[in-house]
């Protein structure tokens, strides 16, 4: 992009908050959205799918 352009890009972005005096955002790019699953919810799955592998592991050594 040239300069000028993104000159006046950044110059629509700032008109619209002209008139929100103290009310601006900190940054207008896009929040991140925190994560749809919870930390226990997730250490809960890693713990079953991991004791899972392991009790396979150990189930096929004494088979063999």
């Amino acid at each position: 992009m040239a300069p000028k352009q993104r000159m006046r890009i950044a110059n629509e972005k700032a008109t619209k908050f002209i008139t929100q005096r103290g009310n601006v955002p900190k940054s207008t790019k896009a929040q991140e959205e925190s994560s749809p699953v919870g930390p226990w919810l997730l250490a809960l799955f890693i713990f079953v799918v991991c004791g899972s592998a392991v009790f396979q592991i150990i189930q096929s050594i004494r088979m063999a």
